[in-house]
């Protein structure tokens, strides 16, 4: 694979550490930031091999350098070994492994179509996101080092899952930091005619990959929606930040009685009643709210309403550190109203999908908010990704999704 004429996997340069800068990378972290680099011997360029050594000149391995980014490295490899096509060709045969393995396995395709097949930086391959919807995988390019292999994992993917369609979504704001222009379009196969299709745990799904949340659909929650399918029956189900209705269909697959969901997009409301009428579940069934959560829950609450349980699943309140406190607040403030609006015995589904929120903080926000909304609750369970969006035990930053199953 070639870029600018060049062989993507040479060594445009070397990277050398600040003394005691050195220990992150020998625990395998990923990331270097610009504050740890002492000096850069030659001249890389946005996405460029870099040799890494540390202050005494031993080598730590090789990243992806991106001048624009305050992650000013994304390591590749942790040895002095060098990177190829066939060094990315062995990441990715091993992440696919896994997930056939666990979530893709042959003799239930019949059951889920959909997957996470490449999870960035836990998959060694950092910045670099594929998602499967049924015959079509859907790329996105998250950082400069991605872009630089962007052509490898492509014809890689092709050949080893042999999805009719290849889809890239690298339009993501985080595209910005590391000075790359957005795009999309279709990188293999029939051109996109409307919507795709796929299936989880036997439930059917139309996806809208080209102007769809992140690549379309949040995988990152089908363990979640099966904990809610588990318990479902005969509830009365309200499902905020209902998006286009992956929990909505799931409560309706577990039997429950009725479910309201609400979100501020209506085409997200209009796609979610397709996937509940899709599922064969009648409309008097499940009824969609267009508005603002927060003040549809504070109005449900003035009305006398009342539910069985209650899913919170909103969008990322905290993109940096700095915004943890106002993210706090925000998050209480919600967990405060779906409170207030269950039944004895409910069951509350809150996340938080905020990398600058861990799971300790999430928790005491929980707490504070069961004690203001006079609602004391149990953990029932500790939520978070599905299996194929692990995370490696060196790169916590990975754990973005965190949630709580509360029972008032």
């Amino acid at each position: 694979m070639t870029k600018n004429g060049d062989v993507w996997h040479l060594d445009r340069g070397v990277v050398c550490l600040k003394a005691g800068k050195d220990k992150a990378i020998r625990r395998r972290h990923p990331w270097i930031f610009s504050g740890a680099i002492a000096r850069v011997e030659g001249d890389p360029g946005s996405g460029d091999v870099v040799v890494v050594k540390d202050a005494f000149g031993a080598v730590l391995g090789r990243g992806c350098f991106s001048p624009s980014s305050q992650i000013r490295v994304r390591m590749l490899s942790f040895d002095a070994s060098s990177v190829d096509d066939d060094w990315v060709r062995s990441r990715i045969e091993r992440a696919l492994r896994l997930r056939r393995a666990l979530v893709l396995d042959l003799r239930h395709l019949q059951q889920t179509t959909s997957a996470r097949l490449l999870f960035g930086e836990s998959d060694g391959l950092p910045g670099v996101i594929v998602d499967l919807y049924g015959d079509t995988a859907v790329l996105q390019c998250q950082s400069a080092g991605a872009e630089r292999l962007r052509d490898i994992v492509v014809s890689t993917i092709i050949e080893m899952t042999k999805v009719r369609r290849m889809y890239e979504r690298s339009d993501a704001d985080i595209r910005t930091l590391e000075g790359l222009p957005s795009r999309k379009g279709v990188l293999h196969g029939p051109g996109l005619e409307g919507l795709v299709s796929m299936k989880e745990r036997g439930l059917d799904f139309d996806v809208d990959v080209d102007a769809g949340h992140k690549t379309g659909f949040y995988l990152d929650q089908r363990d979640s929606r099966q904990q809610l399918r588990d318990v479902a029956r005969g509830r009365r189900v309200l499902n905020c930040f209902c998006y286009t209705g992956g929990f909505t269909v799931a409560a309706l697959a577990g039997g429950a009685r009725s479910v309201v969901s609400v979100d501020s997009s209506q085409p997200a409301l209009e796609l979610g009643q397709h996937n509940a009428l899709k599922n064969g579940f009648a409309d008097e069934t499940h009824e969609w709210l267009r508005g603002d959560c927060f003040e549809v829950l504070r109005g449900l609450h003035d009305d006398g309403e009342r539910f069985d349980a209650v899913v919170l699943d909103p969008p990322k309140f905290a993109a940096k550190a700095e915004h943890r406190d106002r993210a706090a607040r925000a998050y209480k403030d919600l967990m405060i109203r779906g409170l207030r609006l269950l039944d004895d015995d409910g069951l509350l589904f809150t996340f938080s999908c905020s990398g600058a929120v861990d799971r300790a903080f999430f928790r005491l926000m929980a707490g504070q908010a069961a004690f203001e909304a006079g609602r004391p609750c149990r953990v029932i369970a500790e939520l978070g990704h599905a299996k194929c969006h692990p995370v490696a035990v060196s790169f916590p930053e990975g754990e973005y999704l965190k949630g709580l199953l509360l029972a008032v």
